[in-house]
């Protein structure tokens, strides 16, 4: 086995996926003088959680999503999640804006194409739930301009195959927002890596294995890495380090041996789809049509059937349907959450299990399905599908977090958390959902986390607002300047206004 010399840099970031690709882009964006050196274990970016085949794409705007909507116990519906998830995909609209002005992404179609986003439900008690998360939805300025009805002629427009064959005695209702996305985050995070390692001082590297993190005197990382194909073994000596390797972060965090990690655990969720590439189906399907998720299913199982745009074909995907494995990524070993297992952690992980023993249950449940039941499921959403037009998609594992916790011992939480060392030299993004969509947000707070010194008014402040020009405004807040950022992002961008539909390509006015 060859060993090969240190090389130094600024900025190591592990993992070549969305998070990371993202993070590079800005911080090169703000200081060109940074170097950054990308490392990925597999052949190429984009491979795991980012690929178009292993997410929804549905750019998390919160529009359709109920699982962002809950009941209150009082019955009024709290859309507070709802909208902070949405106003931070207005920070990744910003962000992609900005490079396309620029230059940097030369085609937004490559990656983004304007899909209306529903919500879609039957029974009487989920038709009321609908009308008053509707209510209380299109009240705030920030769901301007979403529909409601439960008129089934109505919905049939929408969505035919959502209504094609349903009896007409059961009440039905949908919610509609016209400015919904889908986004190939594959395609976008191939487009950024692209960019990011086109500019001198930046690079990646395939095949490399990270082995260990360790902590040099006077405040560097060694990232020790191993290259997968001949063996070879270096070091590469950073000022900072971003863990952003999907499933793989965990390991990794705990390689950094940083206290702030200590007892952190993950809870891995496999998923699968129903794919269908029909023309003749896809064209007449043209949303993404969201259900209610069973009760104790994780969020990534809520019930959609999706249109998708991916490498030019449009496609429709239902499910996802949640499973089991022990594999923290789609390409990584059944021993992986065996060996995530630190004594700190024991008890929080089985906190988790004594305290969540109904999804258990369900994934156990969702493992032993068979076809039948799937497009059972698939039936609920397209009466009329016939089953040779589908066929089964592995979507991509998720690690959801588990705390510890003074209280219960350990806590299952399905967002993303960033955990980072005291003097802000490593930080680990853990977590699934909302994800991609919110890349850009992620970005900024690392940005704000390790990089706070940075940004002021002398330093980075002025460029991060010509990028993302509502930094620092509450677009919730905010109802004009909302407006008026989404409507300059939608032409930007190519995809629908919630005032004005896109008919064709408008004119990009560039920033000053």
């Amino acid at each position: 086995m060859q060993v090969t010399s240190d090389r130094e840099t600024d900025v190591v970031l592990i993992g070549a996926g969305i998070m990371s690709s993202t993070l590079g882009v800005l911080l090169k964006e703000l200081e060109p003088s940074l170097t950054i050196q990308m490392l990925e274990v597999l052949d190429d970016c984009a491979l795991e959680s980012s690929d178009a085949w292993n997410n929804a794409g549905t750019g998390h705007a919160a529009n359709c999503e109920m699982n962002y909507t809950p009941e209150r116990p009082d019955g009024t519906v709290d859309i507070s999640k709802a909208l902070q998830v949405n106003v931070e995909f207005d920070l990744s609209r910003q962000f992609w804006s900005y490079l396309v002005e620029t230059g940097a992404i030369a085609d937004p179609r490559a990656f983004i194409h304007p899909v209306p986003h529903m919500s879609f439900v039957h029974g009487a008690e989920n038709v009321a739930f609908l009308r008053k998360r509707f209510e209380a939805m299109s009240a705030h300025h920030c769901y301007e301009g979403m529909e409601h009805t439960e008129d089934p002629k109505q919905i049939a427009e929408w969505a035919p195959l959502v209504m094609d064959g349903r009896s007409g005695d059961e009440p039905v209702a949908a919610t509609r927002i016209v400015s919904g996305t889908d986004v190939d985050y594959g395609a976008l995070t191939h487009l950024l890596v692209g960019h990011l390692v086109s500019q001198p001082g930046c690079a990646v590297d395939y095949r490399s294995c990270v082995t260990n993190l360790v902590r040099e005197q006077g405040g560097r990382w060694r990232i020790e890495v191993r290259d997968t194909e001949s063996g070879e073994t270096r070091s590469v000596l950073s000022k900072f380090v971003f863990i952003g390797a999907g499933g793989g972060a965990l390991p990794l965090l705990e390689k950094s041996g940083i206290p702030e990690g200590r007892g952190y655990g993950g809870f891995p969720v496999s998923g699968i789809w129903l794919r269908c590439d029909d023309p003749d189906i896809n064209e007449r399907h043209h949303a993404k049509v969201y259900g209610k998720a069973a009760v104790g299913s994780p969020p990534m199982s809520v019930p959609h059937l999706d249109t998708r745009v991916i490498g030019g074909q449009r496609s429709l995907l239902f499910g996802p349907y949640a499973g089991f494995s022990s594999k923290f990524l789609k390409h990584g070993s059944l021993l992986d959450l065996f060996d995530s297992i630190r004594p700190a952690n024991v008890k929080p992980l089985l906190s988790v299990a004594r305290d969540n023993f109904d999804l258990t249950e369900y994934l156990v449940g969702q493992v032993l399905q068979s076809e039948n039941h799937r497009l059972a499921a698939l039936d609920e959403y397209f009466p009329k599908a016939d089953p040779k037009d589908w066929r089964l998609q592995v979507a991509g594992q998720r690690v959801q977090i588990i705390k510890p916790d003074v209280k219960r011992g350990g806590l299952l939480e399905f967002g993303t958390e960033l955990v980072g060392a005291e003097d802000h030299s490593l930080v680990a993004l853990l977590g699934a959902s909302p994800g991609a969509s919110t890349a850009a947000f992620i970005a900024i707070s690392v940005l704000e986390k390790c990089f706070a010194g940075e940004l002021t008014a002398n330093a980075w402040l002025p460029k991060l607002k010509r990028i993302i020009p509502s930094y620092g405004v509450s677009l919730i807040d905010n109802a004009d300047f909302c407006r008026q950022i989404r409507s300059a992002t939608a032409a930007v961008l190519e995809v629908a206004d919630i005032h004005r539909p896109v008919t064709s390509a408008p004119s990009v006015a560039k920033r000053a």
